[in-house]
């Protein structure tokens, strides 16, 4: 281990120092009331929180920590849509209270919960604009994230929420190319916030990167492919893609445009690993953690690899600002073995929005049941 890391007494901890914010990918109103969270903050260095379709049907699935509100919202006469953005809502706003002194005292940097537009409007720029300004003014918290898709139709939504004064987590990126496309959105909303007098500093935003879902999809094509050359890549496009990524950002971030806009007291767009959870047994269950460490970035964990991570994570300092000329050889590689990458990503892109609409359709089937059944 490194100087930095061997200061520190755990592996978050060692994550933590080594610039990496630690952000759960998971909340359930049960993390909340039975003092959880409050732990994971306490013990495992999580200073953040996102949250998705997928997130909240499980939640809402099992236990009763949701019976009470839904029992009023059913006395009430509240329909399906009502219901699940009161529930949601109400839980990313008390996650955010307990975020807060992490956000006051890192001012703005991290202690921060994000919550998602209904993943039925990423192809629609409008509704998500209307959403993401619905749910912001709802949770009215200012450690709060609107999450809206890299879709093409998110891009204009994404810049008419930063130009509104709303932080914004961009989610579902797959590919370099529309990362770049997402930092110009973010920086164009800025751009169109200043002229609306807004205070630039105020406004934060991630931007997420999936990572294992990469993985997954290549690994199967490599495995189809079936030579030694294949078998040697797989499992590394993922990481190269993200390393790539980070790249992007600080050339990005580095122009003219963007320095100017710092100057005035823009924020950087830092990037979020997402989807940071092995999907193959045969993998270590750290390798997404451990494979992207670098200061200045987020990675979101669900609660099963934070633990992994805390247990027997080995953090040995950077592992991704010196790794851009091997990731850009992964690539290559794949590509001449004939992997499409950008196929790849267009596809992950597709999956990513269809996953999360099957999500909110559970979620809907399971506040319709408790709405009725709790009449």
């Amino acid at each position: 281990m490194t100087d930095t890391a061997s200061a520190t007494t755990t592996p978050t901890a060692a994550l933590s120092a080594a610039g990496v914010s630690i952000w759960l990918d998971d909340l359930s109103r049960e993390l909340l009331n039975s003092g959880a969270l409050d732990r994971l903050i306490a013990d495992k260095n999580v200073v953040g929180v996102t949250t998705n379709p997928t997130i909240f049907a499980s939640a809402l699935a099992k236990g009763e920590a949701y019976d009470e509100q839904v029992r009023e919202l059913a006395a009430s006469g509240a329909d399906v849509a009502k219901a699940i953005f009161e529930i949601t809502t109400a839980d990313v706003q008390r996650a955010a209270d307990v975020f807060r002194p992490i956000y006051d005292s890192t001012q703005g940097y991290d202690g921060r919960v994000s919550i998602e537009v209904e993943p039925g409007k990423a192809h629609d720029t409008e509704g998500t604009i209307q959403e993401a300004k619905a749910l912001w003014a709802k949770v009215d918290r200012p450690n709060v994230m609107i999450k809206i898709p890299a879709t093409k139709a998110g891009l204009p939504a994404i810049t008419a929420a930063i130009a509104a004064g709303i932080s914004v987590n961009v989610t579902l990126i797959f590919s370099l190319q529309r990362y770049a496309e997402v930092i110009d959105a973010y920086l164009t909303g800025l751009e169109q916030a200043e002229k609306a007098g807004i205070d630039l500093s105020t406004i934060h935003s991630v931007a997420s990167f999936f990572v294992s879902r990469v993985d997954t999809e290549v690994d199967k094509r490599l495995d189809a492919l079936g030579s030694d050359e294949a078998k040697a890549l797989k499992s590394k496009a993922g990481i190269a893609n993200a390393q790539l990524a980070f790249k992007l950002f600080t050339e990005q971030f580095g122009t003219e445009r963007a320095i100017g806009l710092q100057e005035r007291g823009a924020n950087r767009q830092r990037p979020l690993w997402a989807s940071t959870g092995v999907k193959s047994p045969d993998l270590p269950d750290t390798l997404y953690v451990e494979q992207l460490v670098t200061h200045g970035v987020v990675n979101t964990m669900p609660g099963k690899t934070l633990d992994a991570t805390f247990d027997h994570g080995n953090i040995t300092g950077d592992t991704v600002t010196g790794s851009y000329d091997e990731a850009q050889r992964v690539l290559s590689a794949l590509d001449g073995l004939g992997i499409d990458f950008d196929e790849v990503t267009e596809l992950l892109e597709r999956e990513g929005v269809d996953k999360f609409n099957v999500s909110w359709d559970e979620l809907v089937q399971t506040v319709t049941s408790a709405l009725e059944g709790a009449k």
